[in-house]
């Protein structure tokens, strides 16, 4: 039974949601999810939404494999790959195998599990690869910056490794690593802030992220004037509504941000409609 235990590694780790108010929209980079502009998020509470994930790394098995919401997915998916932390692990470990450290040739098992509808808006992905990327950290000990590992799972996942409020820096090196997540305010800093979430609908989306916004990139002329000209602004004085808990100036920029960013799947060809009749 000794043996056993010892075979086995575990670590769970839940990550939140997060509601950008400052849309995320557009990639200058595919592989290395770089943005086309800088964004701004909340974070969401995760006693309502969040996702949960169990990491395993045992000597016994014999693939690396993948489950979300119990059913098993494709392990093989390049964003998947890019979160899977053994090379950042190695790089740490200097090369050399500590005897006490987990063993890095183990194959994992993950299960992740979340309490929300997946890909109806909410930002399962966003959820899902910070979770990932957190619980594999906590099974192989790396404690390095870690937003940049999960933007490259998904481009929010990054916003969802830190609460409150929270800034995607754009970057500006070709590499990456200049495109990450930084804290504008904790959590405690706007404790009567409330976000309501209605779901008026948990059907999957009718266009999936990644291929919505390389097809805004590719034919709207509104999306470039939005990350070049619009956005920079926009950030700034989100910042300041924040800073000054201003719900007003807050609110209604959130909403001008929201109403531009479906603006830019209307310009896009052909268009794209996230909202439906009730959420209009």
């Amino acid at each position: 039974a000794m043996a056993a235990e010892r075979a086995v590694a575990m670590a769970t780790c839940t990550a939140p949601v997060n509601i950008a108010v400052i849309k995320y929209w557009g990639k200058r980079d595919t592989d290395l999810i770089l943005p086309i502009n800088s964004s701004l998020s909340v974070t969401l509470h995760q006693d309502q939404l969040k996702t949960t994930t169990t990491a395993a790394a045992s000597r016994d098995f014999t693939a690396d494999r993948l489950w979300l919401n119990g059913a098993e997915v494709d392990v093989g998916h390049p964003r998947v790959q890019a979160c899977l932390l053994r090379r950042l692990a190695r790089k740490r470990r200097g090369g050399s195998e500590d005897a006490a450290a987990l063993s890095l040739s183990y194959k994992v098992h993950v299960a992740s599990e979340n309490n929300f509808p997946t890909a109806a808006g909410l930002a399962s992905s966003a959820a899902g690869y910070a979770c990932l990327v957190s619980a594999l950290a906590r099974l192989y000990g790396v404690e390095d910056e870690l937003s940049e590992v999960a933007r490259r799972g998904s481009g929010s996942a990054c916003r969802s490794m830190l609460g409150g409020f929270v800034q995607w820096q754009r970057g500006e090196r070709p590499d990456g690593t200049d495109s990450l997540a930084q804290q504008v305010a904790p959590e405690t800093h706007w404790p009567e802030l409330r976000v309501l979430v209605l779901v008026v609908s948990a059907e999957k989306k009718p266009v999936g992220s990644t291929a919505g916004m390389q097809t805004s990139v590719e034919t709207s002329p509104l999306l470039k004037h939005r990350a070049e000209v619009v956005v920079p602004e926009r950030l700034a004085q989100m910042i300041r509504h924040i800073q000054e808990r201003d719900f007003e100036g807050f609110g209604q920029l959130a909403m001008r941000d929201s109403n531009q960013f479906h603006a830019t799947c209307l310009d896009t060809f052909p268009p794209i409609f996230y909202l439906n009749d009730l959420s209009r």
